[in-house]
């Protein structure tokens, strides 16, 4: 709030953008899928592209469901991102033998053999942000525990 001086009253300190989680976390992640953009360019992928990689890469097969719920993604839009892998050749979605309503989610040969080429991914980013491996590590911390808690606010 300003008074008719032109100057801010002692409230409005609080509302400065730069004091904002929201618009620094915000900017992180704008500039983190920037430096990530080239290096996934390299792949053929896009960043949720990678993400869901990421997740089949620790463990697979996975089903639909267990994916969205790793990466916190409905089905609308997971749909047509698991289309497009499979249509890259790096992923085959099939019907569980065990239950026919359960889509699996497997990695083709190409698939598996993407994440060599994506090893170096997190050292790279790591070496762009400047900041330490304990660093890193302390801030995804940090962030799991803000994510966890404003799920909780919900």
């Amino acid at each position: 709030m300003t008074t008719p001086e032109g100057t801010r009253t002692a409230g409005s300190e609080a509302l400065r953008l730069n004091r904002q989680v929201c618009f620094a976390m915000y900017s992180a992640s704008r500039a983190a899928t920037a430096v990530y953009r080239p290096m996934l360019e390299e792949l053929g992928l896009t960043y949720p592209q990678y993400l869901a990689m990421l997740v089949l890469w620790e463990s697979e097969p996975r089903s639909v469901r267990e994916l969205g719920e790793e990466l916190g993604l409905d089905s609308g839009t997971l749909s047509p991102l698991l289309k497009r892998l499979e249509g890259l050749g790096l992923v085959q979605r099939r019907r569980s033998a065990e239950d026919e309503r359960r889509v699996e989610i497997f990695l083709t040969d190409a698939g598996a053999a993407l994440s060599a080429k994506a090893s170096g991914i997190p050292q790279r980013l790591a070496d762009a942000a400047g900041l330490t491996a304990a660093e890193l590590d302390q801030l995804r911390e940090t962030l799991g525990r803000l994510t966890s808690a404003l799920h909780a606010a919900r």
